[in-house]
């Protein structure tokens, strides 16, 4: 059991790790097939609309037909992402690698969350590790990425066959995981979402939050090269890629420590580093400050690491023990429509307007947003 537990571990690690590597890459895109600043959004958000089809339609399937049966195809379908991601830099085949990587990723988080707390029953461990497997695999992708593109020949090839090696290995090696679940005959569904009537109120707020975590999540995964470059006027694909992993180490370190706060202070903590993130950054793009910039980035992930892990407990906690699943389905789709619609804004945006600018309006909007929530949750507490 031991080693089945690590197996699922490094492979849920290399999977999220892959779903990032793009990141420090766009503008390397851009400079060969030369396409705007609002086709990396886009791009970018194919992803997400691709974990969100699969989370709704299969993240939820191994609960009956067994983990190792979803997080094979899972990892396959990365495979298949990273082999895309080979053949070619046009535009469309990056969209469609993007929206198999999000297929993927969506079969693959769900799945090995619950077969790793199914491999080591009883203790935390399960939930320390698939922490640092989620986000410190978002993190690591970028910083992998980046130091190969700035030091390694074949930028937009070398780091996709590193990762299909990795991609590959992980498939072979589930194979020697053992199975924690009896495959049971069961109608399928798709996930279904439900709100917890008693209960709408604070449910509202707590998905507000995590929309919110989510688009700052998304800002950073798809735009810290542009920013990076408009704000401090740095083109180092490897200090993108470092402060990216900056971000999603905060999240990993603020998740892990904020196991001794309840989840109301979870929840005020989370907003509260989360306003000092985006005023920071608000900061960092009027000064051209590269340390102010990494500070913002730090506090924004920690806020957005404390905001969602809150947000998913609320839900849980206010959901009867029947529909948990569903109340998190939820949380899930607004984050993940956070990660989504304010990037695609920001994107169109540009279009128009300087980066810089459309990110001073983000960044206000996320504000407003963010102060409604903090007032709105002081409130309940009242």
């Amino acid at each position: 059991m031991k080693s089945g537990f690590w197996i699922v571990a490094a492979t849920f690690l290399v999977a999220m790790a892959f779903s990032t590597v793009p990141t420090p890459l766009w503008p390397l895109y851009q400079a060969v097939d030369g396409f705007p600043t609002s086709m990396v959004t886009v791009a970018f958000s194919a992803y997400a609309i691709g974990v969100l089809i699969s989370l709704f339609l299969a993240g939820h399937v191994s609960d009956w037909v067994g983990r190792r049966r979803v997080l094979l195809p899972g990892v396959l379908l990365e495979v298949l992402s990273a082999t895309l991601f080979l053949s070619g830099h046009a535009l469309p085949l990056l969209i469609v690698a993007r929206v198999v990587c999000g297929f993927g990723i969506g079969l693959i988080t769900a799945t090995a969350t619950a077969h790793l707390a199914e491999l080591a029953p009883g203790t935390r461990r399960a939930g320390h590790v698939a922490t640092a497997a989620n986000l410190g695999g978002l993190g690591l992708g970028p910083l992998v990425s980046g130091f190969l593109a700035q030091y390694v020949s074949g930028p937009l090839t070398t780091v996709y066959v590193v990762f299909l090696v990795l991609l590959v290995s992980s498939a072979l090696a589930i194979g020697l995981v053992p199975e924690t679940v009896t495959a049971t005959s069961r109608r399928y569904r798709p996930q279904r979402v439900s709100v917890p009537r008693p209960h709408r109120r604070r449910y509202a707020v707590t998905a507000a939050g995590a929309f919110t975590a989510f688009a700052l999540f998304g800002l950073f995964t798809s735009l810290t090269p542009k920013i990076l470059s408009a704000s401090v006027g740095t083109t180092s694909a490897a200090l993108a890629g470092a402060v990216t992993a900056v971000v999603f180490l905060a999240g990993v370190l603020a998740q892990l420590w904020s196991g001794r706060l309840d989840l109301g202070r979870q929840l005020t903590a989370g907003v509260a580093a989360l306003v000092a993130g985006v005023v920071a950054l608000l900061l960092a793009g009027v000064a051209g400050s590269l340390v102010l910039f990494v500070v913002a980035g730090a506090l924004a992930g920690a806020g957005a690491g404390l905001l969602f892990k809150g947000a998913m407990g609320s839900a849980a906690r206010m959901a009867e023990p029947t529909a948990r699943g569903e109340a998190a389905a939820g949380i899930f789709l607004a984050g993940y429509v956070g990660l989504t619609l304010p990037v695609l804004g920001l994107g169109a945006a540009a279009r128009w307007v300087s980066l810089t600018t459309g990110l001073t309006a983000f960044c206000l909007v996320i504000l407003v947003v963010l102060t409604g929530v903090g007032l709105q949750l002081r409130a309940l507490r009242a």
